[in-house]
């Protein structure tokens, strides 16, 4: 008995030992649709982590490159910048959205119409440094959408 006590005395121990990966949940993720000569759009999402937390990169097979943006007003003209990380705070929701933070999927392989589905992959930083992919299926729905 002296010795199961032990073992589970153990296991407890080095669970808590490790660094806890923070949870992060993303929900209503669609694109915008594109026309046949258009090679970027913007991918949108809500995403709620756990524990603080950051997205450090995004990826997708469809596009060239991918990005976290912000867009703000600046001097009268609606400006978009990208941004080197997306910050997660534990227990709150980030809507990216349109006119706000959002991902921009640049160099496009092909056109996007309503019905596809865009695979995106969110690295996520932990405060620890730790990376994981967080990988998500967007819908797109049509350009006036």
């Amino acid at each position: 008995m002296d010795n199961l006590r032990s073992s589970a005395f153990l296991c407890v121990c080095l669970c808590l030992s490790l660094p806890a990966l923070a949870g992060v949940t993303a929900t209503d993720a669609w694109v915008r649709g594109t026309v046949p000569a258009q090679d970027s759009t913007g991918a949108f999402l809500t995403l709620q982590s756990t524990d603080a937390a950051k997205v450090v990169s995004v990826r997708s097979p469809l596009a060239h490159s991918a990005e976290i943006h912000s867009s703000a007003m600046d001097n009268g003209v609606m400006r978009m910048r990208s941004m080197e990380n997306l910050a997660l705070p534990a227990g709150k929701s980030v809507e990216l959205r349109p006119g706000g933070h959002h991902i921009m999927l640049m160099g496009l392989a092909r056109p996007l119409v309503a019905g596809d589905t865009v695979p995106l992959a969110l690295v996520i930083e932990d405060a620890a440094g730790k990376r994981t992919t967080l990988e998500v299926a967007a819908q797109v729905r049509a350009l006036g959408r």
